[in-house]
């Protein structure tokens, strides 16, 4: 019954990491979250992969020191010299927010994000224009 219940747990596992795999890119890929964002979740989406395939492995006793992957995964990669992401300290900008808050805060980011691009936007089609214009008054005195 328990290695029903571990093979279980693991496929439900296996199956919710590709969710999330899934919807992290529709989020990036309909802007609903920066790129930046998206890069981070998806390095501690692919650190859950990693997991997921140790812990097969545990399971199934392919590791060469089975005690020593059981630990290193119950201690979140310490002695591997990776950093566990959840014992990061919050940023002062977003400590205390709430969830609606930080997506409103978000949101105000990406707005002036757009805004900026606007903004070069034009200034480079101005450049464009004035380059054609530069070019064409080259060809008329040529």
């Amino acid at each position: 019954q328990v290695n029903v219940a571990i093979r279980s747990s693991l496929q439900s596992l296996g199956e919710k990491i590709e969710q999330l795999r899934e919807q992290l890119l529709r989020a990036v890929s309909s802007r609903q979250i920066t790129q930046l964002e998206g890069d981070r979740r998806q390095n501690l989406v692919d650190e859950l992969v990693t997991r997921h395939r140790q812990l097969e492995a545990s399971y199934r006793n392919e590791g060469t020191e089975p005690d020593m992957s059981r630990s290193s995964l119950m201690a979140g990669g310490a002695k591997r010299g990776v950093t566990n992401p959840w014992l990061l300290e919050e940023s002062e900008e977003t400590r205390g927010l709430g969830f609606d808050e930080l997506r409103q805060q978000q949101r105000r980011i990406i707005e002036e994000q757009d805004a900026g691009l606007d903004a070069l936007s034009s200034i480079i089609s101005r450049q464009k224009q004035m380059g054609q214009e530069i070019g064409n008054e080259l060809d008329e005195q040529n």
